[in-house]
């Protein structure tokens, strides 16, 4: 039997495939995620209930959930507009950690109302994870620089400043902890109902602006054009060098303003490790969300249970912490595999083929 397997390139891709990955990605994953729990002598059925039901219908779970939606949300968005104009933002994590330094600056050192000091330490940070973000995105603009190295590295740069200046000048409390001061009641966000803060606002209109900038704008257009094809936007009188600097700026800003809404909402003061690796999960976030920016909310909602629900699940089951990470790989790994399947059509042809005639003996001389 022969086995012939074709590999086509698609010129449409169905709607239930295009609409449907998001969902199948995120089932798969939690299939695979089973076997491991299976060998852990875990009821995946019982642990998925832990995870996911109990953590939204408990008042604790829904307001964690939401409180870690906010720089999630923030950081997928600031991954999603790069991808919308064809780059890949890898340094988000080094953005947020930029706009949290410079907000957290701001709250401990300007002496202003509650009203005017959260929005100056708002820009501050806005402005700070812009400036970072800038760099690789004039890089890869002016020559041609690859913005996945470049916004990478610079992640590590953004860790060790901070690693200086909370073991430094920013350093303050008692002990020789790496963490600041504890904010003011006028630099701490307020809060909403139930432990959630009020970050959780910026973050919904940051995803309403996202929307519209995408959506109803000619800029929008330009953006989702040069993504498509670069030299026919440029052909068409498009600026590709401002496209590349503007989607990265603004996203630099996203993941900075989702930097100093957890320290100065949910944390209370900057402690070296308060980002658990938001701004890497944001890829997932970003590529689960690709088509639209309130995919993008929804993707950090998802990503914000896996978070709260799997520690509630590690306590109740005993699993390892790992389990979430596992999840989350499994999630990019199935990503990867539905992109592929999006672009190419995988045909399996079995045939049989002719049945081989026995060889005759050859007659040897008599």
């Amino acid at each position: 039997m022969n086995v012939a397997v074709t590999v086509d390139a698609r010129e449409d891709i169905p709607a239930w495939l295009s609409y449907g990955t998001p969902v199948f990605t995120v089932l798969a994953a939690l299939a695979v995620s089973a076997i491991a729990l299976v060998v852990l002598d875990v009821n995946p059925v019982a642990a998925y209930t832990t995870m996911f039901v109990d953590t939204l219908v408990t008042e604790f779970g829904l307001s964690e959930t939401l409180t870690k939606a906010v720089p999630l949300i923030l950081t997928g968005l600031a991954v999603y507009l790069p991808l919308k104009a064809g780059l890949f933002n890898i340094g988000a994590e080094g953005q947020l950690v930029a706009g949290a330094l410079a907000g957290t600056w701001i709250g401990l050192n300007v002496s202003l109302p509650g009203l005017a000091l959260i929005p100056l330490m708002f820009v501050a940070a806005a402005v700070a994870g812009g400036i970072w973000a800038g760099i690789p995105a004039y890089l890869r603009a002016k020559w041609d620089v690859n913005e996945i190295i470049t916004s990478l590295l610079l992640t590590f740069v953004a860790l060790e400043i901070q690693s200086y200046l909370l073991r430094g000048p920013m350093q303050g409390g008692t002990g020789n902890f790496p963490q600041s001061d504890r904010f003011s009641e006028a630099a701490t966000i307020p809060e909403l109902f139930g432990g959630v803060h009020a970050g959780l606002l910026a973050a919904l209109c940051m995803v309403v602006v996202t929307y519209v900038l995408m959506t109803r704008t000619r800029l929008g257009f330009e953006i989702t054009f040069v993504g498509s094809n670069d030299e026919a936007a440029q052909q068409a009188g498009m600026s590709k060098f401002y496209v590349y600097l503007l989607v990265f700026v603004v996203g630099g800003a996203f993941a900075a303003m989702g930097g100093i809404s957890e320290i100065a909402g949910a944390q209370g003061r900057y402690r070296a490790g308060f980002e658990p690796g938001y701004g890497f999960t944001a890829i997932p976030i970003a590529l689960l969300g690709r088509n639209s920016a309130f995919k993008v909310m929804l993707a950090g909602l998802f990503f914000a249970v896996l978070f709260v629900g799997g520690s509630s699940m590690e306590v109740a089951f005993g699993v390892p912490a790992a389990l979430v990470e596992i999840i989350q790989a499994l999630v990019i790994l199935f990503l990867i595999t539905a992109e592929f399947f999006k672009s190419y059509r995988v045909g399996i042809d079995l045939k049989r083929g002719p049945a081989e005639t026995p060889a005759q003996p050859q007659r040897g001389d008599d």
